[in-house]
């Protein structure tokens, strides 16, 4: 492996810590302060209120904006479409800037596969702007040149397209190319790209028996990516 494609959300960055509350203030705001209401929203997508966790593959844990709104509000279409994710875009950007909290050890896991000659990017169902200002304002952003989020390809997870575009942004055959994420979604992505491995972790919404149907392997954290590479690397 040459290149590793990291989705952000429970992978590098812990996701209840980074998203719970947005996701509670979201709802309230598109509630008008209707308490019972927002938590209804918050049920349907996936969340447990009590503790904040998503459940694996839920549109709240695996969805991009424009998958929530759909969900949340089928009916719209055009114009109002267009303003609602531009509307909840706007707020998971302020988000991501001021609540994401990075993963314990992923800080030094990354330093350590940049020095090791690594390629790295990131895939995330998020927004493209919003992701690279999340990175920047928790200083890994040097180590994660390439970012694709929902809005930068034609179609997002789990389609092949952040794979493909992360191969020929650095030049790295997607055979040489390892694909980490938490959700199933991002290892199908890998499986239909064509990538040389997909790895799932634990870190995020999803257990094991969640990601082993797809994973090459399955690991507590992006922490033991360094030493399973290394491993490989003598196969």
């Amino acid at each position: 492996m040459r290149g590793l494609l990291f989705d952000k959300d429970g992978t590098l960055l812990d996701f209840r810590a980074s998203w719970s509350r947005a996701y509670r203030d979201l709802c309230l705001d598109l509630c008008n302060g209707d308490i019972k209401a927002a938590e209804a929203m918050l049920v349907a997508g996936g969340m447990d209120v009590a503790s904040g966790h998503c459940a694996a593959g839920s549109v709240l844990a695996a969805g991009n904006t424009l998958d929530i709104v759909r969900f949340w509000y089928p009916a719209l279409a055009g114009e109002g479409l267009a303003g609602m994710v531009e509307r909840i875009d706007r707020v998971f950007y302020a988000n991501g800037v001021r609540y994401s909290v990075l993963l314990p050890g992923v800080r030094d896991s990354l330093n350590a596969l940049a020095a090791a000659g690594y390629a790295m990017g990131v895939a995330t169902s998020d927004g493209t702007a919003g992701t690279r200002a999340a990175l920047a304002a928790l200083g890994v952003d040097d180590t994660l040149p390439h970012v694709f989020g929902y809005d930068s390809v034609e179609e997002p997870k789990p389609a092949p397209d952040m794979a493909l575009a992360f191969s020929a942004a650095s030049g790295i055959p997607l055979r040489e190319i390892a694909v980490i994420g938490d959700n199933a979604h991002d290892l199908e992505m890998a499986r239909r790209a064509g990538a040389g491995a997909a790895i799932g972790v634990l870190s995020g919404n999803s257990g094991a028996e969640d990601l082993k149907p797809l994973a090459d392997a399955v690991l507590n954290s992006v922490c033991e990516l360094p030493a399973w590479l290394e491993a490989r690397s003598g196969d």
